[in-house]
């Protein structure tokens, strides 16, 4: 895999980590920190959605994969609309493992892409979901 790749992937954690902190130390107030991280946390699982819609494109797969691939967007979206609190933390989360979980199973990336791919969305999303635990718990 591309060490930009990795580098960018890493990057992404600096609102998830950061946006918890500021809160808990008082340098953002807690309604701002969780605001700007539930829409980022939103916006970064469409994000994961890409990635099927362009193998089942690459791949001509027409099968599920196409249409599995508009879920993080729709999920994300109607989350941040109709939830709050700790059920949109919760459901954020549960989201982000759901889409590790189907990339595992799904992608049909080459071999030496698909494991460190694995590893790294693997670290990411425990990150992620302990980031949402954490801004939950203040």
């Amino acid at each position: 895999m591309p060490r930009t790749a990795i580098l960018l992937g890493y990057a992404g954690l600096i609102p998830f980590v950061g946006l918890p902190v500021l809160a808990l130390t008082g340098q953002l107030h807690y309604f701002q920190a969780y605001t700007y991280f539930v829409q980022y946390s939103a916006i970064i699982l469409s994000f994961f959605g890409g990635m099927h819609y362009l193998d089942a494109i690459q791949n001509r797969r027409s099968n599920h994969q196409l249409y599995v691939s508009m879920l993080p967007s729709i999920v994300g979206w109607t989350s941040l609309v109709f939830l709050d609190g700790y059920l949109l933390l919760s459901v954020l989360s549960i989201a982000y493992i759901g889409m590790l979980m189907y990339d595992k199973y799904v992608l049909a990336l080459e071999k030496d892409i698909l494991l460190p791919y694995t590893f790294m969305r693997t670290m990411l999303t425990t990150i992620v979901v302990i980031s949402h635990l954490f801004m939950a718990s203040i």
